[in-house]
């Protein structure tokens, strides 16, 4: 399956629950190469109670975990194996930077493009944008196990 999925697609592929589903819709797929996804950032968020009260800003290591969740959903894409009731487990991240803040209001915009897949083990380079601009890269490598 490639193109676009919607919300209810994508929870049939992941096993992650609000609060912490942090997909909510991909935008575009080339099983086996690369995968753009969204995630709309809302003021609603629990977590911007407590991150920086009156400056909320979205936690870095969510957005980690954003691409992550994009990384999981462009193998399961890629591999016929992984369909709905796989888990994906993050077991690397590398070269994570930082370069601007995200926060209620903006689309954090998330490209994962793979590396390499050997066995169970993908690699990815993954970038997330806000109005074209990069806030947050890193190279991340999730296990996948079939359902």
């Amino acid at each position: 399956m490639a193109g676009q999925l919607d919300i209810s697609q994508i929870q049939q592929l992941l096993p992650h629950r609000y609060p912490f589903l942090l997909v909510d819709k991909v935008i575009e797929c080339v099983p086996k190469e690369r995968l753009l996804a969204c995630k709309n950032v809302t003021f609603n968020e629990p977590f911007f109670q407590g991150h920086f009260p009156g400056n909320p800003i979205f936690p870095g290591v969510l957005m980690l975990e954003a691409l992550a969740q994009t990384t999981a959903l462009l193998t399961s894409q890629s591999d016929d194996k992984y369909g709905p009731g796989s888990v994906y487990y993050l077991v690397g991240i590398d070269k994570a930077r930082f370069k601007k803040q995200v926060g209620p209001g903006d689309q954090l915009i998330m490209e994962a493009t793979v590396i390499k897949a050997r066995r169970n083990i993908w690699t990815f380079e993954c970038r997330g944008e806000v109005d074209g601009e990069l806030a947050v890269s890193a190279n991340i490598m999730c296990a996948a196990e079939a359902g």
